[in-house]
């Protein structure tokens, strides 16, 4: 048996269009001891058909709170839900062409595993032919061949959530949301799951929406990735848009390492900024809110920054505190005349690696820095 039909599919839903997901002002709110709290506040987003979209952010931003909406597991207080055009805010969970993957895989423990994937069907009413033929299916589609007479508590975790996934995905969703559904799982089986849901995702092409505090999991997975904090929307943009150019010194901080230089830039033009940071002049990309004479925030990730030891008795802008080897790469800590910098090099000797105390300068590619209005 081959896995066509599912490729057959994702084509016909990009087809057609089918799958579009929109927030406007989705609002949710709820009394707290202290009062009225905002747990999502006035979020807007267009979901494209076939689009896997991440929300990430700390806890208690708002992101589960938004899928849960999303399901209609939770009313909301404010705003909008469409699916294709059409608003789906009064209709019921069951209604809603949706399925979720939990957390907790949510599997039935008396039912085997070809009785978990079939479960919607039957509640659909289907023929027994069309069940067997489709859970057959998402069985190959998730190599879960083999384990279809097994319990759920039989299988490993990677299994379990397999099942998981199969028993969403056999119903034909128009939209698939995930709850957190890698955290119970170890990093390396979290790393092959990533992968697979994401080959599986893009094989049936359904509009996914996934839910992570975990940026390395939205880096890797999404077409798309929600910043979000404190129930508001930072940003939302690709994975490398977001770690190059941040919208804010919030989403800098959050996505990878970051070092935040103090700068007030001299001239503002273009896109482009001139500042002076360890005792440099140089002309770095802004953040169109950046203006002349105010407060910045240069932004320089790790990686994209060096060390030069300074000989000959000379003092530099730098002290080495410390290092630390990491294997592919060493981690510096710098104390320098703009503060403490961390700088990170491809990995080398341990013994090789510059020792505390070292004079060093500190530099960097102007062009791969960003300058950020302070939060």
């Amino acid at each position: 048996m081959t896995v066509a039909a599912p490729a057959m599919a994702a084509s016909a839903t990009r087809e057609t269009g089918s799958g579009r997901l929109q927030l406007e002002a989705l609002t949710k709110r709820f009394h707290g001891r202290t009062g009225l709290v905002t747990a999502v506040d006035q979020v807007d987003l267009d979901v494209q058909p076939g689009e896997f979209i991440t929300l990430l952010g700390p806890s208690g931003c708002g992101k589960t709170t938004t899928l849960r909406m999303v399901a209609g597991f939770e009313d909301a207080s404010g705003g909008r839900i469409m699916l294709d055009g059409k608003d789906i805010d009064n209709l019921p969970p069951q209604r809603r062409p949706m399925a979720m993957v939990f957390q907790s895989y949510a599997l039935f423990p008396h039912l085997s595993v070809a009785e978990n994937i079939a479960y919607g069907l039957k509640l659909q009413r289907k023929r027994k032919d069309e069940i067997s033929a489709a859970m057959r299916m998402a069985v190959t589609s998730m190599n879960l061949v083999g384990l279809e007479d097994r319990s759920p508590h039989e299988l490993s975790g990677g299994q379990q959530q397999r099942v998981a996934l199969a028993r969403a995905l056999v119903v034909q969703p128009k939209v698939l949301l995930f709850d957190e559904p890698l955290s119970n799982l170890d990093a390396k089986l979290r790393n092959a799951m990533r992968a697979e849901i994401r080959r599986i995702q893009k094989m049936f092409g359904i509009t996914s929406m996934y839910v992570t505090h975990d940026q390395d999991e939205a880096m890797s997975m999404s077409d798309r990735i929600v910043v979000m904090n404190k129930g508001k929307v930072e940003q939302v943009a690709t994975p490398g848009e977001i770690y190059a150019r941040p919208a804010s010194v919030f989403v800098a901080d959050f996505i990878g390492r970051a070092n935040f230089l103090e700068a007030v830039p001299e001239r503002v033009s273009g896109g482009m900024a001139t500042v002076t940071v360890l005792d440099r002049q140089i002309t770095v990309p802004a953040h169109p809110k950046v203006t002349t004479g105010t407060q910045g925030a240069l932004m320089v990730r790790p990686e994209n920054a060096r060390l030069v030891p300074v000989t000959n008795g000379g003092t530099g802008i730098g002290v080495v505190l410390r290092s630390t080897f990491h294997g592919p790469n060493i981690d510096y800590e710098v104390e320098t005349t703009g503060g403490t910098v961390t700088v990170t090099e491809p990995g080398v000797d341990p013994r090789e690696a510059l020792g505390e105390g070292v004079n060093v300068n500190v530099t960097f590619d102007p062009l791969r820095a960003y300058l950020l209005t302070r939060d």
